[in-house]
């Protein structure tokens, strides 16, 4: 048995196969989160849009699979937001070679030139404007 199996026989309560609202409501409360019923029903049915595949609504273990692993992309999506708000410093967006050397000079990377800063920017910029925008710092992060 694999871990999301395990956590969701662990969830599903009654042993049905599936997990309502209330059962996901039981184990939120049980690691310590202060949400009602009303609000888990809320995300589950809003949740659900996109991962019920069999319209039920409730959940089977590959709409948890799904969910789970959804949660994990915007895990992802935020550190990248919060790395590429490092590298850009100047506020306005983009990562110029100015600021990629600035933020590599504060890594320990001080051995970088503002040509080679170029250079790494020019591999990974997709429009040609001589800097990064999130996608193609995102794009170069993966």
């Amino acid at each position: 048995m694999n871990l999301y199996e395990r956590v969701f026989n662990d969830i599903d309560k009654n042993g049905d196969g599936k997990i309502s609202a209330a059962e996901l409501h039981q184990c939120v409360k049980a690691i310590g989160w202060e949400v009602s019923l009303v609000e888990v029903e809320m995300a589950v049915v809003e949740g659900l849009d996109h991962r019920d595949r069999d319209g039920d609504g409730v959940l089977g273990l590959e709409d948890l699979i799904r969910l789970v692993e959804d949660v994990e992309d915007d895990d992802k999506m935020n550190d990248l937001k919060e790395a590429f708000k490092m590298y850009e410093m100047e506020g306005c967006g983009i990562i110029t070679p100015l600021s990629l050397k600035k933020m590599l000079a504060r890594l320990g990377e001080s051995s970088w030139s503002l040509q080679d800063c170029k250079l790494m920017i020019a591999h990974f910029d997709l429009n040609g404007d001589g800097v990064l925008d999130f996608d193609e710092f995102r794009l170069m992060m993966l």
